[in-house]
């Protein structure tokens, strides 16, 4: 499943079983804390929305490693239910929930109280606001189909990767959802038509490339299908006795390609009649669509005018910098980005695009985490204990999948987390420029992020898996600037760093005018190669996913600018009393939205004057 959908799905439809056996240390802090009854009220309730959540999302169960004990049959399940018929549902939970969090007293609870049920109501609110004005789940995610949306997409991936298998009751599990697979296409694919009339279906260049991973996926033979090789792989793997592969490959066979032959023919059919167009102006209300995706994305109210404009003057200023050092490497001719042009083409920087290259530069990659992890304890008090892998992004869907995501651990330690990168090719990722990707998705960035409020004690389990796009983006590409304060850049990859900064501030520039000022795919795919000097292939997957997810691809600078901003405020207030280890400490309150997250850092430091 796809990092996005999975994190942003996650504040409305986190799962979590055994809840009185995880939740009692919190209950158990609050008690110690004096914090009272209300806020054991509180987390009671907060108990109950997770426990109720985990009943209709039993793959996010999976993905937290939760599906045991009493709820140990949610791993047997996927969601088969019609979208309108689960998009009802969670409507009305949410608003259940809602008013019963709206009874509580904000003035009688504890301040960490105060703060989870503010959050909590925020995000309560933000995932209504898609059903209930556009009638279809977020505004970031317009389309049931797209080059990165879809059960054909994500589904094997889960079942790949956030289905474990360590049993033979693991494996009749995965069989069990395999033969569900076909309802959830048939679902899926009865709401796109549904859509479809309502004028919300992805450009037609999208649809090619969802047709292009279908029938990658299809076109094997079922013993081959890698929704069998994973199940025949990890039984053996395991020593599970069992005709693994002939039940898989029979699913395959008479279940799942059908369905997957049905959505075929339903998308060549949408592909002669969608309209015209690449941004999300395209669809009805799109201008409206857009500016919800941007708040959504940003949690803020930049105007598309305004982030726009930032981008642009943000692009001049990293240039700027960009400018001295690759002057100082000898690279004098030319625009910054012809020169970052010139040097991704160079062939010292360039691994073989061929497995063995693949498998060099994933060792790179491994090695720079180690190199890292040592660094950690100067800048942060508080260190992640889960363990990361880097994976391949699989073949099959690496046409339209990110060029880089991260999936958080399991809760109960069972799957590690990991972070995938999409080696199409290797051309598309020159040495120098690795590094700074290390850092964005592994650590410092969103596995230490994400690990340490997956940690924290103080967090309700409701909260420790929550994602705002513009607090974890954000923290993830000042993550790439604290390893550059680490000394963890070596030579020509520090201009790797400020070129994934000049990239980010891109993004702002294309993503408006991609959605609001009405570019084209190609003349948004210009600007940015002749910006960042990224490869075109690469930069057009980018561009194609800010058309599949309009606003996302704002949240990273603008939330990195909030970041910056508050340790400069921190810094200032505290003078020789600052520490960085303490102000990192601010994770272990878990994400948040950016105008809560500027008031939390300013609480902190105003209680640490006081303290002093």
């Amino acid at each position: 499943m796809d990092r996005r959908h999975f994190l942003a799905s996650a504040g409305a439809a986190t799962a979590f079983v055994g809840l009185e056996a995880a939740a009692a240390p919190v209950r158990r802090a609050a008690r110690l804390a004096g914090a009272g009854q209300r806020d054991a009220a509180l987390n009671a309730l907060f108990d109950r929305i997770f426990n109720e959540q985990v009943r209709d999302h039993p793959t996010y169960a999976s993905f937290l490693g939760l599906d045991k004990g009493p709820n140990a049959a949610l791993k047997f399940k996927l969601d088969t239910r019609p979208a309108t018929v689960s998009r009802a549902a969670d409507l009305a939970a949410n608003r259940r929930h809602l008013a019963e969090l709206n009874a509580f007293d904000p003035a009688r609870l504890s301040p960490m109280a105060r703060l989870n049920r503010e959050i909590v109501i925020y995000d309560l609110e933000t995932n209504m606001f898609g059903p209930t004005h556009f009638d279809f789940d977020d505004a970031q995610r317009p389309y049931v189909l797209s080059q990165q949306d879809g059960a054909y997409f994500s589904i094997p991936d889960f079942l790949n990767t956030g289905h474990t298998i360590d049993n033979a009751r693991d494996a009749e599990a995965y069989l069990a959802r395999l033969s569900q697979f076909p309802a959830v296409l048939d679902a899926e694919a009865a709401e796109q038509r549904r859509q479809a009339a309502r004028g919300y279906v992805a450009p037609g260049w999208s649809l090619d490339l969802v047709l292009k991973q279908m029938q990658a996926l299809r076109s094997p033979a079922p013993e081959q299908n890698t929704m069998t090789v994973s199940l025949v792989t990890r039984t053996r793997a395991k020593n599970i006795p069992g005709n693994w592969q002939a039940r898989a490959a029979a699913i395959v066979r008479g279940q799942v390609y059908p369905a997957l032959d049905r959505q075929i023919a339903m998308v060549r059919e949408l592909r002669g009649r969608t309209p015209a167009g690449d941004g999300v102006w395209r669809v009805p209300h799109g201008d409206a669509v857009y500016a919800a995706a941007l708040r959504e994305a940003t949690t803020t109210d930049y105007t598309p005018d305004q982030v726009h404009q930032l981008g642009l003057d943000q692009v001049r200023e990293i240039e700027g910098q960009l400018d001295p050092l690759l002057r100082a490497a000898g690279m004098t001719q030319g625009s910054v980005g012809q020169r970052l042009t010139a040097l991704n083409k160079s062939p010292e920087q360039l691994y073989p695009d061929t497995d063995e290259g693949r498998r060099q530069l994933i060792d790179s990659l491994n090695a720079g985490v180690r190199d890292m992890e040592a660094r950690l304890p100067r800048a942060f008090a508080t260190l992640p204990k889960q363990p990361l892998e880097i994976r391949r992004v699989p073949v099959e869907i690496q046409e339209g999948a990110p060029n880089g995501y991260y999936n958080p651990a399991s809760l109960d330690g069972t799957r590690p987390a990991i972070y995938f990168i999409n080696l199409k090719s290797t051309t598309d990722w020159p040495k120098y420029s690795l590094p700074a990707l290390t850092f964005h998705e592994g650590v410092p960035g969103h596995h230490l992020q994400g690990s340490i409020a997956q940690q924290s004690g103080d967090l309700p389990m409701l909260r420790r898996n929550q994602f705002y796009s513009a607090y974890g983006e954000g923290w993830a590409l000042y993550a790439e600037q604290l390893a550059d304060e680490l000394g963890a850049y070596k030579g020509i990859e520090r201009a790797g760093y400020l070129q994934s900064y000049l990239f980010r501030a891109a993004r702002l520039v294309v993503d408006t005018g991609l959605n609001h000022k009405r570019w084209s795919r190609e003349q948004a795919t210009d600007y940015m190669v002749q910006t960042t000097g990224f490869a075109r292939p690469r930069t057009q997957r980018e561009v194609e996913r800010y058309c599949a997810s309009p606003g996302q691809a704002c949240s990273y600078k603008i939330g990195h600018l909030a970041w910056n901003r508050l340790r400069r405020e921190s810094q200032q207030a505290l003078g020789s009393k600052f520490d960085l280890r303490q102000f990192h400490e601010v994770l272990k309150d878990g994400a948040m939205p950016l105008t809560i997250l500027e008031r939390r850092v300013r609480e902190r430091t105003q209680a640490q004057l006081r303290s002093a």
